[in-house]
């Protein structure tokens, strides 16, 4: 069996990129420094925010999600982005199947938020 263990978006200050993904998606911080910040949330997988010194090739601002971010209570998330002044998508999916909406990082980059 293969786990996923980390995923990666290009953000153009990892210090503030990792403030912001800490206090709007409830992600704790693992480490930060000039070259990278890297998030975890409950179930052990992590996030590396790649700032440009890191040598990453993609430029933040990416149009499609590197990864999903699973969360307990996708509507209350939802309503929580959209009062703190954060630009969301409707929800979309099949109830039965994964309910998911996605908002954008201050870089730019999309994320995709789901139930399951």
């Amino acid at each position: 069996m293969t786990t996923v263990s980390n995923a990666f978006i290009p953000v153009s200050d990892p210090g503030q990129a990792a403030k912001w993904y800490s206090e709007h998606l409830m992600l704790r911080t693992v480490t930060v420094s000039e070259w990278t910040a890297v998030l975890t949330g409950d179930g052990g997988a992590t996030v590396t925010l790649m700032g440009p010194l890191s040598g990453i090739a993609a430029e933040p601002g990416l149009a499609w999600a590197t990864c999903g971010f699973l969360v307990e209570d996708l509507t209350g998330m939802r309503d929580r982005l959209l009062r703190n002044g954060h630009g969301v998508s409707v929800v979309e999916g099949d109830p039965d199947t994964c309910l998911f909406f996605t908002v954008r990082d201050p870089d730019g980059n999309v994320l995709l938020l789901t139930d399951r």
